[in-house]
């Protein structure tokens, strides 16, 4: 049966390896629009000198080509990815986890009163029903243009937690050797004011609970947890620290036996929802919210954490290791396009009164206690020192784009950098998520949107002198581009995750390949200005969000994340405080821009 989830998943074409030639030209070809003459010439001597016939470049690559080569694996980016994920050193809470704002009107929404306990509880019974339909392999393989796309992923969606380590942090997570299959756990984890309760959502006969069995349980723990925990023994603010100190802070919480068990109930769990005791001032808040919130009601390690607000909005946190944003949307669109009544049919939930509901305790001493409400502090404080806002479109979208006969990421990314320079004064790296999930365990590949055409365009724009046949033309010439260079990334023909990954090969194994001294390319201004954005963007189209979000990606980064549908665009975009005037800028000169390019690209409309 080839519709069972992961069926095509050996079928799957693998990630194609890119020659050290083809990465080389094409990476000079992607950061020179960047620098000048001298960063150039610079670059290029260190790319030479990676390709020399007996240089470091060669032995790394044909480590790598032999690593691709090897039964069981199943790309060449088998190890980037744990390298790149698991590898990070600072906090994940704000800097790597992303969420989505669920709409208020989906058929789940709507089959539920706009009430916290109703609506977690249609969640919960939804995502149960997701649950088992996965477990029996019942999901269908999304399809892409006719073609099936990988779906391992989805083995993290459930029971899946991110483990802290000194060096590198692993995962702990069903379908692996030391937990086979899908996770046989029945439990999730409810957080309410800093206190923490395991709630059983499947029942011991294996059908879940009813939608007004869980609905008794939330109220159960909104009972329970009526009294805020107290800050010092709000285990979830450890959560928020760098990875190593983390990791630290758990080595001690495990010395208590007990400790061992709470930490065992909340790792397993199929997922977190986080029911919050206030409803948003605005979307906004809403959005800042679900990015980072209160750390005391969160478990930023656990891979799905759904938030309900107290008027029942509702979105999602997801930690990114195991997890991008197509899976999760076609997780949440799944959720959300069936009413709680569907769903809890469908997953043959049945009445069997007050699911099990106990408090998830920690035994804390005073140095513990002083980590924890010292680690909530610090990340209450960092959350604070975050800029965000929202734009949004109601009369621009897809249909519209298509109409000017213009590709819309092209139109929506021509509009930022358009943005950007009247706001900065610069060109700047900009970086885009494509996705890659035709391939073998494919999840994205970067995409660096910085043209020569695209300067060109932005040049056009803000040259008063130019006409608008002219404007016209290099907007086309660099929207062409702009579609070009996404479907090499589609192709895998991308050259910075394979030069990355060589970088990561010596990391891992320098001294035994002899590759020990530091390879200029890594310190070259190509490889660290193409890096360092001033713009990184993704997208997330789904008629059942209304808002996709994460933070900034360095010091002077606007993070920006969109919603691009046929009849509207939402942006959220983020920043440090230190910078936000920057952010707000670009905001006013994005909505001058989106209505500069249509009137432009009009006459033909």
């Amino acid at each position: 049966m080839t519709d069972r989830t992961f069926a095509a998943e050996d079928h799957l074409p693998r990630v194609p390896l890119p020659t050290l030639e083809d990465s080389c030209a094409r990476f000079l070809e992607w950061c020179s629009p960047l620098l000048t003459d001298d960063e150039l010439a610079t670059t290029e001597a260190a790319v030479a000198d990676l390709l020399r016939p007996d240089g470091p470049g060669r032995t790394l690559h044909a480590a790598l080509a032999d690593y691709d080569a090897t039964p069981g694996v199943g790309s060449w980016l088998d190890l980037f990815w744990p390298s790149r994920y698991l590898g990070r050193r600072d906090r994940i809470a704000l800097n790597a986890n992303f969420f989505f704002l669920f709409r208020d009107d989906t058929p789940l929404a709507a089959s539920t009163a706009a009430d916290q306990v109703e609506r977690a509880a249609a969640i919960v019974s939804a995502a149960v029903d997701y649950k088992l339909a996965l477990d029996e392999e019942a999901i269908p393989p999304v399809t892409q243009r006719g073609q099936q796309l990988s779906m391992w992923q989805n083995k993290y969606l459930f029971s899946e937690t991110r483990i802290p380590g000194e060096q590198q942090d692993t995962v702990r997570v069903p379908y692996s050797p030391e937990w086979p299959g899908p996770s046989r756990e029945r439990h999730i984890v409810v957080f309410y004011r800093g206190s923490m309760f395991r709630m059983d959502v499947i029942g011991a006969g294996g059908a879940p609970y009813s939608l007004d069995d869980l609905a008794d349980g939330l109220r159960a723990v909104l009972k329970a947890g009526s009294r805020s925990a107290r800050t010092d023994t709000a285990v979830g603010h450890l959560t928020t620290k760098a990875r190593a100190e983390w990791a630290a802070s758990r080595a001690a919480l495990r010395v208590e036996p007990a400790n061992v068990a709470a930490l065992d109930t909340i790792e397993t769990a199929l997922f977190c929802l986080c029911l919050e005791d206030f409803a948003p001032r605005d979307t906004l808040h809403a959005c800042d919210q679900l990015l980072h919130g209160d750390s005391a009601n969160r478990w930023f390690d656990k891979a799905v954490s759904f938030i309900v607000f107290g008027d029942g909005q509702a979105g999602i946190n997801v930690e990114h290791c195991g997890l991008d944003g197509t899976t999760i949307l076609s997780f949440v669109d799944t959720l959300l396009e069936a009413s709680a009544a569907e769903h809890a049919e469908r997953s043959g939930a049945q009445a069997q009164g007050l699911p099990p509901v106990e408090p998830i305790e920690f035994t804390l001493d005073a140095a513990l206690r002083t980590d924890i409400a010292s680690a909530g502090a610090a990340f209450a404080r960092y959350a604070a020192e975050n800029a965000t806002q929202t734009v949004s479109f109601e009369d621009f979208g897809t249909a519209r784009a298509k109409r000017l006969g213009i590709s819309p990421d092209a139109f929506a990314q021509l509009s930022y950098q358009l943005a950007h320079r009247r706001s900065k004064g610069i060109t700047g790296a900009t970086y885009e998520s494509i996705a890659t999930r035709q391939y073998r365990n494919g999840r994205t590949e970067a995409m660096r949107v910085v043209t020569p055409e695209m300067i060109a365009f932005v040049d056009a724009m803000q040259d008063p002198a130019t006409d608008n046949a002219t404007r016209l033309a290099a907007a086309r010439t660099a929207a062409a581009r702009h579609v070009e260079r996404a479907k090499q990334c589609q192709a895998g023909e991308a050259p910075e995750q394979h030069l990355w990954e060589l970088e990561w090969i010596q990391r891992r194994r320098g001294a035994e390949l002899g590759v020990t001294e530091p390879i200029s390319l890594y310190e070259s201004p190509g490889w660290v200005i193409m890096r360092d954005d001033y713009l990184s963007t993704s997208s997330a189209p789904s008629v059942n969000i209304q808002y996709f979000g994460f933070g900034s990606t360095s010091p002077r980064c606007i993070g920006v994340a969109y919603v691009l549908l046929p009849d509207r665009w939402n942006l959220y975009l983020a920043t440090p405080k230190a910078v936000a005037d920057q952010m707000h800028e670009f905001a006013d000169h994005l909505r001058v821009a989106v209505a500069e390019l249509a009137d432009l690209l009009s006459p033909e409309e």
